[in-house]
């Protein structure tokens, strides 16, 4: 079985040092990786590299989120060439949040845009994982639409999925059912945040 955390990156000295009791504590419970998230247009690039670093450290395994929008193929590249050099071997390829008052600019508009020029720069030098939306995504025009978006993901290059957080287990297995219908056959894992208070 897969288990694997997410962090984000602190942004500031109390929360670095809670990120580092709270790694302690889940390290005991052996994931399979970790995954360290990516800032709206690419805010926290700094933060996201120090915490990769923290984690890579820690747990070895460490997937960071690489979000596209906004973002040009020189910025894509110089980013997964830095993680090659740090010795990542594994990302989450997202589009990533659209930043405030976004309109027009970068060179990537979706995901599958982020997965083709990866595996176009890089071969399989990266093992890389896609959001998948059991609940589809709330941009999405129909759930249908958005299933077609993702099986093309998948075939695009992507090696396995995780879903975002659902609240209903029957929609992830729907999912799983219609996008392997449709010849997905990588992992879609799916994501589960625990209700802490």
């Amino acid at each position: 079985m897969t288990i694997s955390f997410e962090f984000f990156p602190p942004k500031s000295a109390e929360t670095q040092a809670q990120l580092g009791l709270d790694s302690q504590k889940l390290a005991g419970l052996k994931p399979s990786y970790v995954s360290v998230t990516y800032g709206a247009g690419g805010s926290t690039r700094d933060g996201t590299r120090l915490t990769v670093e923290q984690m890579r450290a820690q747990f070895g395994d460490v997937a960071p989120h690489v979000s596209c929008i906004g973002a040009s193929r020189a910025d894509i590249q110089g980013l997964l060439e830095d993680y090659k050099a740090m010795g990542i071997r594994r990302i989450v390829a997202l589009r990533g949040d659209l930043p405030s008052g976004y309109g027009h600019g970068g060179e990537f508009m979706h995901a599958i845009d982020l997965v083709r020029f990866t595996r176009e720069k890089f071969g399989d030098q990266f093992f890389i994982e896609v959001a998948a939306y059991p609940e589809f995504h709330p941009q999405a025009r129909s759930a249908d639409l958005d299933l077609h978006h993702f099986v093309e993901k998948m075939k695009a290059g992507a090696n396995g999925a995780i879903t975002q957080y659902f609240f209903n287990s029957d929609a992830y297995f729907r999912l799983v059912d219609e996008a392997y219908a449709k010849g997905v056959d990588q992992p879609i894992v799916p994501g589960i945040m625990p209700i802490t208070n």
